[in-house]
């Protein structure tokens, strides 16, 4: 399944059936137990960091191995579990133990442990996130990468009317038509939020598949304008322009480690702090493309490196 489509799962609500699914095909790397066995999980081992993912979503894979790359490689023992299913599956994992350290987005993460929160500036958000988190869990630095949705359009688009913000495509929404999701029709942040924030009433609406589709409705000027996630392959491969979003309509995405503060020593924060500060959007969007290279490296090749070439390793 495609990147953009997975990044959806972050925002999807799990019924029961898909948990207990999640639960049963769970795997762990290293011959390790199922930690989600039963309702409590087996505390991890003292003495090792266990680095979970979320099963499916390649990306969230990617920044666990990264992590576990990042502290085994500076001596810090280290395991993965890297196919731990959805938010409602793997973060009472990491609240029961089972799970030390977990890749994480801001804003969902706020959303999912307070529906009400309002946050949605970068600060604000990763402010309001530190004070949620349940005791025993802390959140290292972010990253400024970003993994959210935007509205892109083409190179062409964007020098036709002079657009490097949302706020500059406002006054020709009427001209265009927009391609996204059945889901971002109606979604506070989707088109009523655009409609809100930036007064931007589109011509038309055309709803399409998340990634490769909407990507290539774009590219054939199907649609004028589409939301596409920032880390989306596509943006870097096709050329198209990320607008601005100065009334923060998106709510801040970035990249974050949620770690057991027990867990937490000074040498842990140290190294993951590091990997945080060399991860910029465009960079996470450059290691995702790598994934899906004709050579189709695995994850611990691509995140060894990208380790490597940054010095972090």
């Amino acid at each position: 399944m495609g990147h953009s489509i997975m990044k959806n799962m972050k925002r999807a609500t799990v019924g029961l059936v898909a948990g207990l699914s999640a639960v049963l095909v769970l795997s762990a790397c290293g011959g390790s137990s199922n930690p989600l066995a039963s309702n409590s999980g087996p505390a991890s081992p003292s003495g090792t960091i266990v680095v979970g993912g979320s099963g499916g979503f390649v990306e969230s894979q990617l920044l666990g191995e990264i992590y576990y790359e990042a502290l085994t490689a500076k001596g810090i023992k280290a395991s993965t579990n890297l196919n731990l299913g959805s938010r409602e599956v793997y973060f009472p994992a990491l609240q029961q133990g089972s799970i030390d350290l977990m890749p994480e987005y801001t804003g969902t993460l706020l959303q999912y442990m307070n529906a009400k929160a309002t946050q949605v500036s970068t600060p604000e958000v990763y402010a309001a996130l530190q004070k949620t988190l349940p005791s025993g869990l802390i959140a290292l630095n972010q990253a400024t990468a970003q993994d959210k949705d935007a509205v892109v359009v083409t190179k062409a688009t964007a020098a036709q009317y002079n657009a490097k913000s949302i706020a500059d495509l406002a006054p020709h929404c009427g001209d265009l038509t927009f391609g996204g999701t059945p889901e971002f029709l109606t979604r506070v942040d989707g088109i009523p939020g655009l409609q809100k924030h930036y007064s931007c009433t589109f011509k038309g609406y055309t709803q399409l598949q998340a990634g490769t589709v909407t990507a290539l409705a774009l590219q054939q000027g199907k649609v004028q304008a589409a939301d596409i996630f920032t880390t989306d392959p596509s943006i870097a491969a096709d050329g198209f322009v990320v607008l601005a979003d100065p009334a923060n309509n998106f709510a801040a995405q970035n990249v974050v480690p949620i770690i057991n503060a027990k867990k937490a020593t000074a040498q842990v924060k140290q190294i993951l702090n590091a990997v945080q500060a060399k991860l910029d959007t465009a960079t996470l969007a450059g290691l995702d493309s790598q994934l899906n290279a004709p050579s189709k490296p695995d994850l611990s090749t691509v995140a060894k490196q990208w380790l490597a070439k940054e010095g972090l390793s």
